[in-house]
């Protein structure tokens, strides 16, 4: 079951580097002094040293031994806005232009990972979600195979028989309204992400309808994009289209959908859509007792993750932890 300390320890075979946007944030000083006690993640502060480390001060954080880089004078800068060139060469980024872009934290932050000065990155205490997806989507781009970047939440309460209940939930924070076949794409990294954190995933599309027993063009992409999914994961357990009480209730399944290897033990889920998604997870966090640790890109060639701006010290602790560990 999932526990912070299997993400540490993957950590502590290979201790990583994470690029943290807002240097300056109370909140990312806190976190990023907490990191620099440890010796499996080095966070690596955007901003203005000076301006930092008088934050730090005022905040009564310590973080010496921590490495501070400033765009305004980056030793590297002609190397990157080079590159930084090249990948927007399409849209006929001029080296001027890219220099302006590169004084921004979160474009800076986002060609340090892809230049391999770090390897993830955390921005969104101050940015929003947009502002954080935006250069990962110019810069670092999708995996191959990867069309589109989603999103999946994880969510973890005790559980009655010890350890910790754990569930996957996708896509509850980029994509609208979803294709078929982006469903599908969002299904697949939502399970590899949910194996990242212990879970042997059994995979319920989610839906107003059970086994054909509603109708409707929505009703109708959730059963397809299970069936399509599932001819491309052959090992992995995945029924729909399937209502949420069939998916998690022993008694419903045996109802509603008895022949289903789901049907009642579903814990990762796929939902129609953002407003579903967005919805349910935070029912499952507010009324269920779960922390969601999230949203958690997925389909980046590097892991880069977005936090909501009104985010703890602790969420940044445990963001920058999960975040690496995906790298």
């Amino acid at each position: 079951m999932f526990g912070f300390g299997q993400l540490i320890d993957i950590l502590k075979k290979n201790p990583k580097k994470i690029v943290l946007t807002e240097g300056k944030d109370p909140r990312i000083l806190e976190a990023s002094s907490r990191l620099l006690a440890s010796n499996f993640l080095h966070p690596i502060l955007i901003g203005d040293p000076d301006e930092i480390y008088d934050s730090a001060e005022d905040s009564g954080f310590n973080i010496r031994g921590s490495e501070i880089i400033n765009p305004a004078d980056f030793e590297d800068i002609d190397k990157m806005v080079e590159e930084f060139c090249e990948l927007r060469k399409s849209k006929g980024v001029t080296p001027e232009q890219a220099r302006k872009y590169l004084l921004e934290n979160n474009y800076f932050g986002t060609m340090l990972v892809k230049m391999g000065y770090a390897d993830a990155l955390l921005g969104g205490a101050t940015y929003s979600t947009a502002d954080t997806v935006r250069p990962a989507l110019q810069l670092i781009k999708t995996k191959p195979g990867n069309s589109i970047v989603s999103s999946c939440f994880i969510l973890v309460r005790p559980s009655a028989t010890g350890g910790n209940e754990v569930l996957a939930m996708g896509d509850c924070g980029i994509i609208i309204k979803p294709t078929e076949d982006e469903l599908v794409e969002i299904a697949e990294e939502t399970i590899r992400c949910a194996k990242i954190f212990g879970v042997d995933p059994k995979v319920a599309f989610l839906s107003y309808s059970t086994d054909g027993s509603g109708s409707g063009e929505d009703v109708d992409k959730m059963r397809n994009a299970a069936r399509k999914t599932k001819e491309r994961n052959p090992d992995v357990p995945i029924d729909g289209e399937m209502q949420f009480d069939a998916a998690v209730s022993p008694s419903v399944s045996k109802k509603k959908c008895p022949d289903s290897e789901v049907g009642g033990h579903a814990n990762t889920f796929i939902f129609p859509d953002i407003n579903a998604g967005n919805i349910g997870y935070k029912i499952a966090q507010r009324m269920g007792n779960f922390e969601a640790y999230g949203p958690i890109l997925l389909g980046l060639n590097s892991p880069i993750n977005d936090l909501s701006r009104g985010c703890t010290a602790t969420e940044v602790y445990s963001m920058a932890i999960i975040t690496a560990a995906l790298s």
